[in-house]
């Protein structure tokens, strides 16, 4: 629980799925300073050996999705890339201006890029996946035990939710990339895209997760729709982080702990405003 908070036996009670606030906090519950909490101990946590340690399964399986992905589908996919380069006037026309001008030529550049686009972010969302699946119950222990020690467990189900929540996230983010991805040549819409995306599937995957251990069916859906706002600002403060590659190797581990601390503190601030007087 964020510390100083008390409870005020004079602010009636409501029921549990509509508790009052004493702070006078913001509508979405802790706020920035909530916010701001939960990135400071989440910096601190992932610098704990064990979260360090961590690191290796999602890093692993991103590294080795990668390495099974260019293997299968580079060469098809830089074929296809290439057929399709060659009907594109505007490529053409600058690809042959700068091999007159004795430069390169664009499409040796422009297709593996491309390539890389379509092919390393799958690679991404099943790193980050396996965080959330896999690697987010070590983090809630960690986090629990230093943080929330008596924080009591009413999740049911969660490895089922927690799985299916992944598969539904990782499809719609893999449909969705693919089919904005020709927006991609409009340069601006590139970073905006990878911004949205990547947003939607750190908030996604990451709240659920967090949270179905520890809160109840009717807990998680006040919490998933009072902090709304706070869990899509970490899902786009991670959506920033990713744009920096170094970034790539801790963040699903670091997201993990950034949605847990901001999670679990949603936890017993609502339980602490629900509890009788």
């Amino acid at each position: 629980m964020i510390a100083g908070m008390t409870r005020d036996s004079n602010v009636p009670m409501t029921s549990s799925l509509t508790p009052v606030d004493p702070s006078g906090s913001s509508p979405d519950g802790v706020g920035f300073a909530g916010l701001a909490t939960a990135f400071k101990r989440a910096v601190v946590s992932q610098c704990h050996p064990r979260m360090l340690l961590a690191i290796l399964l999602p890093f692993l399986i991103m590294l080795l999705g990668a390495l099974v992905l260019i293997w299968l589908f580079w060469a098809p996919l830089s074929l296809w890339l290439t057929q399709q380069a060659d009907t594109w006037t505007l490529v053409n026309t600058v690809d042959q201006w700068l091999i007159a001008v004795g430069l390169f030529s664009l499409k040796l550049i422009l297709v593996p890029m491309l390539a890389a686009v379509i092919l390393l972010p799958i690679a991404g969302i099943l790193g980050v996946a396996v965080a959330a699946v896999f690697v987010m119950p070590l983090v809630l222990r960690h986090v629990c035990g230093r943080h929330h020690p008596h924080l009591q467990r009413l999740g049911r189900h969660a490895t089922v939710l927690s799985v299916w929540n992944a598969v539904w996230v990782m499809a719609v983010f893999a449909l969705g990339w693919a089919v904005t991805l020709p927006l991609w040549l409009l340069p601006p819409l590139g970073v905006v895209l990878s911004l949205f995306w990547w947003t939607f599937a750190f908030a996604r995957l990451m709240r659920v997760d967090a949270i179905v251990e520890h809160a109840s069916a009717q807990e998680r859906k006040w919490i998933l729709k009072r902090h709304s706002t706070g869990f899509w600002t970490l899902g786009f403060i991670c959506a920033l982080l990713n744009l920096l590659p170094p970034a790539w190797i801790v963040l699903p581990v670091f997201s993990a702990l950034l949605f847990a601390h901001y999670g679990l503190d949603a936890i017993e601030r609502q339980r602490a405003l629900s509890a009788p007087v």
